[in-house]
């Protein structure tokens, strides 16, 4: 990078800090702040909920897979979550949507409160903060990555100075920072990805290098399945990020929490699963074709992607890129900050402090605030950790460990919305939360030789049976219950709402 990269750099960061300011002054309380007053159009929703789900883990890790094994990494990562997310546009956008402009909560797991008790609540709060501070922590260690082949930043450093830039717009601005800078780092991304695909053709012959070049790649890299991401690995994908994308990680069920409407939060889904099952195409390409230009230095081939942009890019678009890969990492990592801070101070903390339980509305948003940080300054500690022996490195962290937890902290949340499992309660709950996460010690640690398929699977699968077996022989239901599940399935506005959210 020369000094004209590192300006479109530094205005960048300038710009995400500008709009965090800007945001500052639309955030009146809680409200505005976790669910932006549930006022974001449906357009900008759908592009927040799509560009919350990338980070630059896509740029190190999958731009490996796409080096060594070829359109696999389209077809077992962004096709199933394409699919999953045009699922839940149906299944649970409209629902979660309710959960805000009926049950008038602000954070995600305030619904578990209301639909089962205070304890099913804490237990998925608390498990479910401990794996985004890890989660979030691989996509500080995969900027840092990239930044550290292109400016020659130590790891540490990059996660330091992308972590302060992101807490600078997330923390003063909440949900309504957060979506304007993801629908500002689209625009980025559009133009980034272009440049580099445009760039990638000329070196390969033009137009027609689209379907002349997969003769010249190596043998299997045109095969939809390879190497340990087999066919069973991606239905097993699919069953997991149709539970994570559509709200399961909480930052994306902010995204459909956030719209006017239930009407509004499919359309959003809708938005966001086409660009899933389109857009990667463009950024995938040049990762398929790298072996025939650039010689990947480290194992896993993570550095593929930066040594061709470096090659490719004349400076200034090269900038361009750079900011690119920032941006992927900043709305992913905002995103999770912003719904852990809603979890802390709406779910975790009330019950622990009646101080907390008494807070003004402008505590209540310093409180926000300082959790936000905390949250992310934990986050970045972890980053300095992903490639111990504990983690291995990032892409075991995001496939393994993330697929893996979601399934036991998601399915209470978005089982527990549809009117199949209004038997299910807090029994149901907390047994296939807890055997779910036992399932993932288990299938990763407790046994030898067991496959990624049936690791990342094993906990969801056990969550689901159980959630919805226990329901059927313990059945929960009460007056107040059957109360909650008909308000977010959208029954008459006169259903009585449960005194305890009056």
């Amino acid at each position: 990078m020369n000094g004209f990269d590192w300006a479109v750099l530094v205005a960048y960061f300038g710009v995400m800090v500008a709009i965090g300011v800007w945001s500052h002054r639309r955030v009146g309380d809680v409200s505005d702040f976790f669910t932006a007053g549930g006022k974001m159009p449906w357009w900008l929703s759908g592009i927040s909920h799509h560009m919350s789900g990338y980070s630059a883990v896509m740029f190190t890790g999958y731009a490996g897979i796409s080096y060594q094994l070829g359109v696999t990494s389209f077809f077992t990562w962004s096709f199933p979550i394409a699919i999953g997310v045009f699922i839940g546009a149906r299944s649970f956008a409209p629902r979660l949507n309710r959960v805000r402009s009926r049950l008038h909560v602000a954070s995600p797991l305030e619904f578990l409160k209301v639909r089962y008790n205070m304890p099913t609540q804490q237990a998925l709060a608390w498990s479910g903060v401990l794996l985004k501070i890890v989660d979030v922590g691989a996509k500080w260690a995969a900027i840092a990555t990239l930044l550290s082949i292109f400016t020659g930043a130590s790891i540490d450093q990059g996660i330091l100075i992308t972590g302060i830039v992101t807490a600078a717009y997330c923390t003063v601005g909440g949900l309504w920072a957060d979506a304007l800078t993801e629908l500002g780092q689209f625009a980025i991304q559009l133009l980034a990805g272009i440049a580099m695909f445009v760039a990638t053709l000329g070196r390969i012959g033009g137009i027609s290098g689209l379907w002349n070049v997969w003769d010249l790649l190596p043998a299997g890299h045109t095969h939809p399945t390879a190497g340990p991401y087999t066919l069973t690995f991606l239905f097993a994908y699919l069953f997991i990020k149709t539970f994570e994308y559509n709200g399961g990680m909480w930052n994306q069920a902010q995204r459909y929490m956030a719209t006017t409407s239930a009407r509004d939060a499919t359309r959003a889904a809708t938005l966001s699963g086409a660009l899933w099952l389109v857009w990667p195409f463009v950024l995938f390409f040049p990762m398929w074709v790298a072996p025939l230009l650039v010689h990947a230095k480290k194992p896993d081939a993570s550095d593929s992607y930066a040594l061709l942009a470096e090659k490719l890019l004349p400076h200034g678009l090269l900038g361009l890129v750079v900011v690119g890969f920032f941006s992927h990492t900043m709305a992913m990592c905002s995103s999770d900050a912003n719904a852990i801070s809603a979890v802390c101070t709406r779910d975790i903390l009330p019950p622990l402090s009646s101080a907390v339980r008494a807070w003004s509305e402008r505590a209540g948003l310093v409180a926000a605030r300082i959790t936000t940080v905390s949250f992310l300054a934990l986050s970045m500690a972890v980053a300095t950790q992903v490639n111990s022996p504990t983690f291995k490195d990032i892409i075991t962290v995001v496939v393994k460990w993330v697929a893996g937890l979601v399934g036991p902290i998601s399915i209470p949340l978005l089982m527990g919305l549809l009117r199949f499992c209004r038997r299910s309660g807090p029994t149901a709950a907390l047994v296939s939360w807890a055997l779910g996460l036992f399932g993932f010690w288990l299938t990763n640690f407790g046994l030898s030789g067991v496959s990624l398929q049936v690791q990342i699977a094993t906990p969801v699968a056990v969550s689901l049976v159980l959630y919805v077996a226990i329901g059927f022989v313990r059945p929960e239901r009460t007056a107040d219950r059957d109360a909650v599940v008909e308000l977010v399935n959208g029954g008459p506005v006169s259903t009585p709402v449960p005194a305890r959210l009056g």
